[in-house]
């Protein structure tokens, strides 16, 4: 049976893409995962995650990711909240995959509610391949599912590789990017300061930047 994985890096910072990531292999792969020793992102080293991501993609039938620049987050904001993104998201990459069976970390307080969601979005996109699928939608699923914890680390370190090649391009470091970094916040005020704006690499709908540009005007 095929199974896939689906989870995102990058929900909560005001700087910087969000990514989706998914993951399809064959069911009996997963002790495979399990013994490259494959689990949730956040506590795997950020040295150890771009090798656990080439041996992923080594032993999956196909690894997608889906980038949301921080510009499109802004614009889909203006049209449907945050929780509405994440299904859309997570429905293009299923459609990428078109699994059995699919494992989603829960975007949503209520995780039974974000896999109806994301079943009825998937019915709507793709109507022919919904007979031949069934979600299972969990809180902390990478941390549950090997698949899950593969698609989180896959889509972690593409965020990271990206937020990387802003720090290049802009020649800046603006830290992790997240609201509760200092640095991220220095960053911010003193671009505002400097040019009147901030760049398009910033999620302007966050209220972190809304604070800053309100302090400066």
């Amino acid at each position: 049976m095929k199974i896939a994985g689906i989870d995102e890096a990058g929900k909560g910072p005001v700087i910087g893409p969000m990514c989706v990531g998914g993951v399809l292999l064959d069911e009996s792969k997963t002790n495979t995962l399990k013994n490259l020793g494959v689990a949730d992102s956040k506590k795997i080293s950020r040295k150890k995650r771009p090798q656990l991501a080439r041996q992923i993609e080594k032993y999956s039938e196909k690894v997608f990711v889906l980038e949301i620049s921080a510009g499109q987050i802004d614009e889909l904001r203006k049209l449907m909240s945050m929780n509405d993104i994440m299904v859309v998201a997570f429905s293009k990459v299923l459609g990428q995959l078109h699994p059995q069976t699919a494992y989603a970390d829960a975007a949503d307080v209520n995780e039974e509610r974000f896999g109806r969601r994301l079943m009825d979005e998937y019915k709507k996109n793709y109507p022919d391949k919904t007979n031949e699928m069934s979600i299972v939608s969990k809180h902390r699923a990478d941390a549950t599912y090997p698949v899950v914890s593969a698609a989180s680390i896959v889509a972690k370190v593409r965020r990271d590789e990206l937020i990387e090649e802003l720090k290049i391009e802009n020649e800046v470091d603006f830290g992790s990017g997240y609201p509760s970094d200092p640095k991220t916040k220095h960053f911010l005020a003193n671009w505002y300061k400097e040019h009147g704006s901030l760049p398009d690499f910033v999620r302007h709908s966050w209220k972190t930047a809304e604070n800053v540009m309100k302090k400066e005007e």
